[in-house]
């Protein structure tokens, strides 16, 4: 079989589940062509009907306009608990205080940003002003700077956000969690339909067995999750994994599909998101 196409992020926790695969060191997987693109972008690619990638990782908020194309697959994705999106301010304060202003967020099509506005619809009365997307590396130093109100973070800036000053004003995961009682979904990861069935239950055998042999042997992944680590504090990156890579990695189960069913047929009650098929989240 020719290399299959994948874009994930550099993200640590994409990096360590996917350093055996796409370092060939997976038996009996097929071959990857890996390429390493933000999260916005992926989400992009996947609903402009991308052509170059046959595998995804893209935010679960996007799945209701793709997956006539795209099949999710079973493992390999990001969901868990304590793992949340925050809302960051200079100062210290309640959703009210953000009535008509200004908010970053990291993609419009982020399972992130789905969060918020559920968290929104609830807890800023009138709700926000102007939305604005940027890079999630800038989000933290626009809110410090004044250039936003507030920031949507991500990832590792859980870790991070006392060093700009800022304060947590809400956590997305917290309310997600205490509303649902359900894990939060964050990433997904989708392969093309057409590949056909037994070549994504393949993939989706691959992707298993890259998260299992990560875990048996987490010095194996290190040079390359460093390595694409963007200057991230090594105990950062070992945090982030630590947040981010747990049993929903490996495999979905009950609670997982539960968790996507929940947030996707939620966001779609609240007119945010197309309702997804009966069969929307069927594998293969």
């Amino acid at each position: 079989m020719t290399k299959l196409k994948i874009a994930y992020s550099p993200c640590p926790n994409d990096t360590f589940v996917f350093d055996a695969w796409a370092h060939g060191r997976v038996p009996g997987a097929p071959r990857l062509d890996v390429t390493f693109a933000d999260i916005d972008v992926t989400n992009g690619w996947a609903e402009g009907g991308d052509d170059d990638h046959d595998v995804l990782k893209v935010s679960y908020a996007v799945l209701p306009w793709i997956l006539d194309e795209y099949a999710l697959l079973p493992c390999g994705g990001a969901l868990g608990r304590g793992c949340g999106p925050l809302v960051l301010t200079r100062e210290d304060g309640t959703g009210a205080d953000l009535a008509g202003k200004t908010v970053a967020v990291p993609s419009e099509r982020s399972t992130a940003y789905l969060l918020f506005r559920l968290w929104a619809a609830e807890s800023v009365p009138g709700g926000v002003g102007n939305v604005v997307v940027m890079p999630f590396h800038e989000i933290m130093p626009a809110v410090r700077d004044g250039k936003v109100d507030a920031g949507l973070v991500i990832h590792e800036a859980r870790f991070t956000y006392l060093e700009y000053g800022l304060h947590c004003l809400a956590d997305m995961g917290e309310h997600w969690e205490a509303t649902t009682g359900l894990p939060i979904p964050l990433g997904a990861i989708v392969a093309r339909r057409s590949l056909g069935a037994e070549t994504l239950e393949r993939l989706a055998e691959a992707a298993r067995a890259s998260v299992r042999m990560a875990w048996d042997d987490p010095a194996a992944s290190r040079p390359y999750v460093l390595e694409h680590a963007q200057e991230m504090d090594p105990k950062v990156a070992d945090q982030h994994i630590g947040l981010y890579v747990n049993e929903f990695t490996a495999d979905l189960g009950e609670h997982g599909y539960a968790a996507v069913r929940g947030l996707l047929t939620r966001a779609a009650a609240e007119g945010l998101v197309p309702p997804l098929g009966p069969d929307a989240l069927s594998f293969p």
